[in-house]
């Protein structure tokens, strides 16, 4: 997944194109003449068993041409996917037209830009090397994402060379402006300061200085600003960093005519403004720098998740256990774990027992007991013994891997929210430039004298202070901070825009089994006669019970085992139709079975009545056991609702949202559960596409639901639903389907998932608010609207400080996200050791 997929051959006359639904040579036939037919097609030759076309060209031909005519004939030619590292983007501007340049590349589906990440995620046929063409003839930088396992150490290493960078220029800059200031504003702020200068160095040597390290200023840390700005302008889409360089240019090219051609300005318009254009250099220098830092901090969680996995693990090979690579280790490889160390990948034990802490993957804080048979997870901790497993998964097949694929998927993502900036900044900054000019000629022409230099300095500080960087960092900071710590809670969004969606439910509608409950029967119950003993009693009917396949008698067998009891031996076993089972035990007779087969036996049960009506309440259906002749005790066997179902679906009331559970289990028990529960509403003995289409009916009863299950019957239901959470314990095909994984397998994650998406969208909405109201607040004063009523004016360097100010502000309310704390923390009680982990399906 999510790896470069070149569909064109190193020869740019031959195209090899994927083909899918081929099933015979007859179907090679007719794709072949499909694609003869296409005008400028040489040859083509498909191969069955590769599901390839490789085709010569005899004249250029678009590849979405080709696959066009392959579905004309009804086959498919399936879309890759290819995400790209984007270097040189400021603002959301930039956003904007990398995608809109992607999106016009033949080929593409979708192309989806994220400012917080510098990626570009791109779906469809596009050829790689057309993609990166596009992305740089927009003056911007693009390269392949390295999916080799490195990706991550290349990506850091170039965000803190970035990093490095900027703080070089930043140190520079300022030590270089720093004497422009003191010279410039000290005659403005420390009394004496101006004699000072005229009677040393004089005005005009004093210009000349300003120039000389205003000069150094731009033309070394500041050339960034012109080099990219300039281009940018010229390709008629400028960007944040042309704003800059206009407005500075503007400032420092007045200012060096009036130092050295005096005479070709108006009387009175005369002045220097050297310091302006190098402080508005060094402010913005000091908010990339600080935005370079915390959009570093954004994507902690994937860089503790990275952490998590060993450099080397201890493999058996040739009768010897040596230290390899943890990239060297393939499946079905031997590897001992001691305690203390983490588990170096996917695995299930063949010798050992020990304790493993698996918080990271599930939250939950309490270590799980692992024996033979039981399954570990790369990343997770051992604490107390020594393990040997076998290897079942490696390198990206791991789960670590699929979740750290999943967290940056989801944090790639858009959100609905998304579309409104993306519409207002594909205009903004031209919009900014024509307010600026209008600034300047209204200035010019209605403005006080000297109308020239007031028209110069409105104008520059409407420049520098509309950047839309606010604009562009508000939503994917928060999402990638969001997401983060949802998997740190172990809440994986498969897909980011459940993030919003699921803010909005209105309703949250659940599987029963396995969701609400265990998912395996369990002895619950288990009164006893007078005069009769519970080890005895139980050893007596699970020895009977062993030789019957039905799940209750399972379920009591292995209450028995678990209890360490001996089973005693069973003759003359009969099942009685209908009424139960019977057998010598011992030498004794028991009988097991309903109130009838008791009956039929002449016991009477009114000593349990009490307790059968109970029993029935609860939704569960008792079984009598009798032996040598009398009654002896009333059995239950049910689905036991897991611990942290009650205090969950509570939660989910306190957070205003209407509870459904919907199950193909009989109403009677569905409503004794929900009764318990306090579930507003049952929709009980449905099959699987009931399910869907009481998904529906809830849908449009109630408004946005999230519906949670983890079974295969749940998938359809899953994906129907408008946010789809699975239980991670549960099956592949419920957690693919769904856009939310609860990792835990307990119910509370359910509103933790949603407390998580509601703090998210609230500091999207923040950032929003911020970053919009910032700029249409700020550039009408900055195009002096105040200053007719009240004589202000904003200056230029003030107005660089807000712009730095604005980004870093939605950075820092964006990083609150990481003090989140789940409102409903882990306490499950550990879990047995055959409990299976689920094995994540990629996020394809």
């Amino acid at each position: 997944m999510n790896a470069p997929v070149r569909t064109h051959s190193q020869d740019k006359d031959k195209v090899s194109l994927p083909i899918e639904g081929m099933t015979c040579a007859s179907c090679v036939g007719r794709v072949e003449a499909a694609l003869k037919a296409v005008p400028g097609v040489a040859s083509a030759n498909v191969n069955l068993a590769t599901e390839k076309a490789e085709i010569t060209l005899s004249a250029p031909v678009a590849r979405d041409v080709l696959a066009d005519a392959v579905r004309g004939v009804g086959y498919d030619v399936p879309t890759g996917s290819i995400d790209l590292a984007i270097g040189g983007m400021t603002c959301a501007s930039c956003v904007g037209r990398v995608e809109k340049a992607l999106k016009a590349v033949p080929g593409v589906v979708t192309a989806t830009v994220n400012l917080a990440t510098e990626r570009a995620h791109v779906t469809g046929g596009a050829d790689l090397a057309a993609l990166i063409e596009a992305v740089e003839k927009t003056g911007y930088e693009a390269k392949p994402i390295d999916r080799s396992g490195d990706e991550h150490a290349e990506t850091a290493a170039r965000k803190d060379a970035e990093e490095a960078a900027l703080r070089r220029d930043l140190t520079l800059a300022a030590a270089l402006t720093v004497p422009v200031f003191i010279l410039e504003m000290g005659s403005h702020l420390i009394p004496g300061m101006h004699e000072l200068i005229m009677n040393t160095i004089g005005m005009q040597a004093n210009w000349y200085i300003q120039f000389g390290f205003t000069l150094l200023v731009l033309s070394i840390p500041g050339i960034r600003f012109y080099t990219h700005g300039f281009p940018m302008l010229l390709r008629g889409a400028p960007d944040m960093n042309s704003l800059v360089a206009v407005g500075t240019s503007a400032a420092f090219l007045y200012s060096v005519v009036a130092t050295f051609a005096p005479s070709l300005l108006p009387a009175g318009t005369v002045n220097v403004y050297f310091e302006a254009a190098a402080v508005i250099v060094t402010l913005i220098l000091l908010g990339r720098y600080l935005e370079a830092r915390a959009k570093g901090r954004t994507s902690e969680a994937i860089k503790r998740l990275v952490g998590l996995q060993p450099k080397m693990a201890r493999v058996r090979r040739d009768g010897q256990t040596t230290e390899v690579a943890v990239a060297d280790v393939a499946p079905g490889d031997i590897i001992e774990v001691r305690p203390g160390e983490r588990v170096p990948v996917d695995g299930a034990v063949i010798e050992g027992k020990s304790y493993i802490d698996e918080s990271m993957i599930t939250g939950e804080p309490i270590p799980v007991e692992k024996s033979k048979g039981a399954e570990v997870v790369g990343g997770t901790v051992n604490q107390t013994g020594a393990l040997a497993f076998e290897a079942t998964a490696v390198g990206a097949d791991t789960m670590l891997a699929q979740i750290i694929r999943m967290v940056e998927e989801a944090q790639g993502s858009k959100l609905p929210i998304q579309a409104v900036v993306d519409k207002v900044t594909t205009w903004f900054v031209p919009a900014v430039m024509l307010v600026a000019t209008a600034t300047f000629i209204i200035w010019m022409i209605w403005g006080p004298e000297p109308a020239l230099t007031f028209g110069l300095v409105n104008a520059v500080a409407v420049l520098i202070i509309a950047c839309p960087c606010a604009m562009g960092l508000a939503t994917p900071t928060s999402i990638m901070v969001g997401t983060g710590r949802g998997a740190e809670m172990g809440v994986l969004f498969r897909r980011g825009e459940a993030l919003q969606l699921l803010k909005e439910a209105k309703v949250v509608a659940l599987d029963k089994t396995g969701t609400l409950t265990e998912g395996k029967p369990a002895l619950t119950d288990l009164d006893l006669a007078e005069g009769f003993e519970r080890k005895d009693v139980l050893a007596k009917i699970a020895a009977v019970e062993v030789h019957s396949e039905h799940p209750i008698a399972r379920a009591i067998v292995e209450a028995a085992k678990a209890e360490g009891l001996d089973l005693p031996k069973v003759t003359g076993f009969d099942s009685v139709t209908g009424f139960g089972v019977e057998a010598e035990v011992g030498g004794v007779r028991v009988e097991i079975g309903a109130d009838r087969f008791m009956a039929k036996l002449g016991l009477d049960t009114a000593l349990f009545t009490e307790t059968a009506n109970r029993l029935g309440d609860e939704g569960k259906t008792p079984l009598y056991a009798a032996i040598d002749g009398k009654l002896a005790a009333i059995v239950a066997v049910a689905d036991p609702i897991k611990k942290t179902t009650p205090e969950a679906i509570e939660a989910l009331h306190d957070l205003g949202l209407k509870v459904v559970m919907i199950t193909g289990d009989n109403r009677r028990t569905a409503e004794a559960i929900a009764r318990r529960l306090g579930i507003d509403e049952v929709v009980a003995e449905v099959l699987p596409d009931g399910k869907v289409d009481a998904v529906k009916r809830l849908k449009a009863k109630y408004g946005r639901l999230a519906f949670v299950g983890d079974g295969i019957n749940d998938a359809p239901a899953l994906a129907q639903a408008d946010v789809g959470l699975a239980i991670g314990t549960g099956t592949d095909v419920a957690i693919e389907a769904a856009d939310v994984v609860l990792m835990s397998g307990s119910l509370k994650g359910v509103p933790n998932a949603i407390a998580i998406s509601q703090a998210t969208i609230r500091n999207i909405k923040q950032n929003l608010f911020w970053a919009f109201a910032y700029n249409t607040a700020l550039i009408p004063v900055a195009a002096g609207a105040l200053y007719p009523a009240f004589g202000l004016l904003l200056s230029p360097i003030f107005a660089a400080g807000a712009m730095a100010l604005s980004s870093v502000f939605v950075l820092g309310n964006a990083l609150r996200l990481r003090r989140f704390k789940a409102p409903m923390q882990g306490d499950a009680a550990p879990k047995s050791t055959d409990v299976q982990q689920p094995r994540l399906a990629a996020a394809e």
